[in-house]
C-alpha cells in the first residue's frame, strides 16, 4: 500500500518514513500542504497521514478541500486521512474528525500504535474485517507480515508482500501493471522499467510450489488476476 505523510517536521518525517517501510509500505513525504495537494493531485495514495501544525496551511483545512473536492486527488475525496498533531484537546480531535478525518492520534505516540491504526483504516477501505486476508488456500497476516499457501510458508521480499496484499484486497479483478505501481511502490520508482514484471513473476513463483496451480494470472494487455486455488 502507498501512504503520503504530510509532515514539517524533518526529523519526525524521515522517521516516520524509516517504520513505514520498514512495515512494507510504500511512502512519499510533503513538508507542507502546497506539496502534498501536488503529490495527491498526481499520485493515487491508499492513505495519507496529515500533520495539523502546517507552514502554509493547517491541517483541518486541507482535510476539508479533499473532502468538499475543492483540492483534485487522483483517488478521489474519500481518501482516508489519519490526522497526527500535538494538539490533543478535545476540541481539536472533534474538529479533526469533524472536518473529514478518519482517525485523529496525538503526538507524541508509538510507532507500533501508529502502525495498527494504519492497519485498520486500510482494512475498512479495503472491506477487510482482521489483519487476516484470505483467498483460497493463501493466507496473509498483515500485522505478522507472514505469508501461507496451506501449510507452506513463503518468505516474501516486501515488494510482493505488497504486491500480494494489493491483490488480495481485490480478488478475481484484473489489476493493470500500473495500479500496482502506484500503490506498491514509492515516487522514486521507474515507470518505464520492469519491476512490477519482475516482481509479479518472482512472487508467482514463490506462490506455486512443485504441481500448485498459479494462482496469479497474467490477463495479456490489461494487467493481473489473483484467482482461488486449494493448497
Amino acid at each position: 500500500m502507498r501512504l503520503l505523510v504530510v509532515e514539517d517536521e524533518e526529523d519526525l518525517a524521515g522517521a516516520l518514513r524509516v517504520g513505514l517501510v520498514r512495515a512494507g509500505y510504500a511512502v512519499d513525504l510533503a513538508d507542507d500542504a502546497t506539496a502534498a495537494y501536488e503529490l495527491l493531485r498526481v499520485n493515487a495514495y491508499d492513505l495519507m497521514l496529515l500533520d495539523v501544525n502546517l507552514p502554509d496551511v493547517d491541517g483541518f483545512a486541507v482535510c476539508r478541500a479533499i473532502r468538499s473536492g475543492e483540492v483534485a486527488v487522483a483517488d478521489g475525496p474519500d481518501l482516508r486521512v489519519l490526522m497526527l498533531t500535538a494538539r490533543g484537546a478535545l476540541g481539536d480531535r472533534v474538529r479533526g474528525l469533524d472536518e473529514g478525518a478518519d482517525d485523529y492520534l496525538v503526538k507524541p505516540f508509538a510507532l507500533a500504535e501508529l502502525l495498527a491504526r494504519v492497519r485498520a483504516l486500510l482494512r475498512r477501505d479495503s472491506g477487510g474485517t482482521g489483519v487476516v486476508l484470505a483467498v483460497g488456500a493463501l493466507r496473509l497476516d498483515v500485522a505478522r507480515h507472514e505469508a501461507r499457501r496451506g501449510t507452506r510458508q513463503l518468505h516474501l521480499t516486501r515488494k510482493e508482500f505488497g504486491v500480494l496484499e494489493y491483490l488480495m484486497t481485490r480478488p478475481g479483478q484484473v489489476v493493470p501493471a500500473e495500479e500496482l505501481l502506484e500503490h506498491v511502490w514509492d515516487a522514486n520508482a521507474d515507470p518505464f522499467t520492469e519491476t512490477v514484471r519482475v516482481t509479479v513473476g518472482t512472487l508467482r513463483r514463490k506462490l506455486t510450489g512443485d504441481g500448485d496451480d498459479p494462482p496469479i494470472e497474467t490477463v495479456i494487455g490489461r494487467g493481473y488476476r489473483l484467482r482461488e486455488v486449494t493448497a
